[in-house]
């Protein structure tokens, strides 16, 4: 199949996205979960940005945590409907064809918001820190004015960082084909089919991968190390529980986006045997998890939003 599409060219029209290599014949199938999770991501996270919104009550004392959350959504949405739509639409009627430009918009938007989700994460992390373990500053460490800032830091570092990808992608020659065996425009997938020494591309993205992780992981984990050391010398079994098992879904959010994101980059690169299709479905699943866990265990499993929530429907019930 790849030796009948090999084409003499430069600058292709359109890439070929082939949705996951292997397992075609299950695409159907495949479509049903991602459908599925897809659409409570956009209900959960809508539903998030509207609870807040409609709440002025959210915005004083834990306003910054709010913020964080507001924004954690707005990018878990982006993130999703960058890349859902086109896969569904290549599992369901086989629209395979993504035009040069647009393959190169979708992957600056997947690198971007996955940097700026992490830095998030980070924020979050500093947020809950200082809320358990120094209460009292809370709100004069974590102003507006210090959200407002870290917010606009974070969009701007994040936009920077993964500008060069698409930057460097257009200039190398494409000689081989333009099948990409992947359901989006994963930046060193497509990196692969150019016919020069892309390692410039490569080692950049394995840069942006350890600075993004290398520096926002230890900053998570030293943050949750305190925290739990608050947690653990809390004066109530209650107290304890109740903190610890917030915290919990809090690092469950954060695994499930790390892990595979981290896995996903070192094996495109060093692990030449594993199959295909595992690579692109867990590329395809810190796409799709966060976006589904994060209004739930970041959101739902947090009291006031959880009230405000219960009270929407049961409003709408009466």
């Amino acid at each position: 199949m790849l030796d009948s599409n090999i084409i003499n060219f430069t600058k292709p029209s359109t890439f070929i996205l082939l949705g996951i290599p292997g397992l075609e014949a299950a695409h159907i199938w495949i479509s049903i979960p991602f459908c599925t999770m897809y659409t409570i991501a956009i209900l959960g996270n809508f539903i998030i940005l509207f609870i807040v919104k409609r709440e002025p009550s959210l915005h004083g004392l834990h306003g910054p945590m709010y913020y964080f959350l507001c924004m954690l959504s707005i990018t878990d949405l982006v993130l999703s409907t960058a890349t859902v739509p086109k896969m569904l639409s290549i599992f369901w009627f086989n629209s395979r064809e993504i035009n040069f430009s647009a393959c190169l918009t979708q992957m600056y938007f997947i690198h971007c918001f996955s940097a700026m989700e992490s830095g998030i994460l980070v924020a979050l992390a500093l947020d809950r820190y200082v809320a358990i373990c120094d209460p009292l500053r809370h709100s004069t460490i974590l102003t507006n004015c210090v959200v407002a800032k870290t917010d606009l830091a974070l969009v701007l570092c994040s936009g920077m960082l993964t500008l060069l990808y698409p930057f460097l992608v257009r200039q190398w020659p494409y000689c081989r084909t333009n099948i990409i065996p992947h359901s989006f425009c994963e930046h060193i997938t497509v990196v692969k089919l150019a016919c020069a020494d892309t390692r410039v591309s490569s080692y950049y993205g394995l840069f942006v991968v350890f600075s993004v992780i290398g520096l926002d992981v230890p900053f998570i984990t030293v943050s949750y190390i305190q925290i739990l050391r608050a947690i653990f010398n809390l004066p109530t079994k209650d107290s304890r529980l109740k903190t610890f098992g917030t915290c919990g879904s809090h690092l469950c959010c954060i695994l499930s986006f790390y892990l595979p994101e981290f896995f996903s980059s070192l094996t495109h690169r060093f692990g030449h045997k594993v199959p295909l299709h595992v690579l692109v479905l867990i590329a395809n699943v810190y796409l799709l998890v966060p976006p589904l866990l994060h209004p739930i265990l970041y959101g739902v499993r947090t009291k006031q939003i959880r009230d405000r929530l219960l009270k929407l429907f049961t409003h709408k019930g009466t």
